[in-house]
């Protein structure tokens, strides 16, 4: 167990590393990062009592924390929220506006639940989404309501999974029937399903769990 102190001096409170972690909430080698970059950070300076024991005013931490989760906050919603809300992107475009380098780097949230989908002639999917789904992706990041939806409205009628409506479903369960006619069980048909569709294999993996439960 960790003990924690907490001093008062002057009628001002203090606490030590223990304590600016504890109330933070971080952990204590993050504080220790903070105070070793506190240039950088601008963590704030400590000061020792007659016994040599390090302290750091607890309202100067807190107005500390709350500027870095400020900065945190800023980080996470530079995002483009130029365009129409209801047009629909592709991967790439989705990156873009959420600045990430690459669509590989899409979030779960958004690459297993496209809006749209088209069956390209070859088989492939295309996946597509609404610019307000892509803006509430990166508003959920950090509590925000996004500006491209009217709160309390949704983008229509609940499905009953998440996969419904989904043609992915349908090849998802090809797969399994071609299994099951070949006396396969399903070991294995994760990893063809995401080469077939190319998806996460986590996500083949929903997909036929989906599937499954349907069949």
């Amino acid at each position: 167990m960790v003990i924690v102190g907490r001093h008062t001096i002057g009628g001002r409170v203090a606490v030590d590393r223990a304590g600016v972690a504890a109330h933070t909430g971080a952990a204590r080698r993050t504080v220790n990062l903070w105070h070793r970059n506190r240039e950088r950070t601008g963590f704030p300076h400590g000061f020792t009592d007659e016994s040599g024991r390090e302290w750091f005013w607890l309202d100067q931490i807190t107005a500390f924390h709350t500027a870095h989760q400020q900065a945190k906050v800023a980080v996470l919603t530079e995002v483009d929220r130029s365009g129409d809300p209801d047009e629909l992107v592709g991967s790439g475009e989705a990156a873009k506006i959420l600045r990430y380098g690459s669509y590989r780097n899409l979030p779960d949230q958004l690459s297993d639940r496209p809006d749209d989908i088209e069956i390209l002639s070859d088989g492939r999917l295309r996946r597509r989404w609404y610019r307000r789904t892509v803006w509430a992706i990166a508003d959920a990041r950090t509590g925000r309501q996004s500006t491209g939806r009217t709160p309390g409205t949704t983008t229509g009628p609940l499905k009953p999974h998440p996969y419904a409506d989904d043609p992915r479903l349908q090849v998802a369960a090809e797969l399994l029937a071609e299994a099951q006619q070949n006396g396969r069980d399903r070991r294995g048909l994760g990893v063809e399903l995401a080469r077939r569709l190319g998806v996460a294999q986590r996500t083949a993996q929903r997909l036929l769990t989906a599937a499954e439960a349907n069949l």
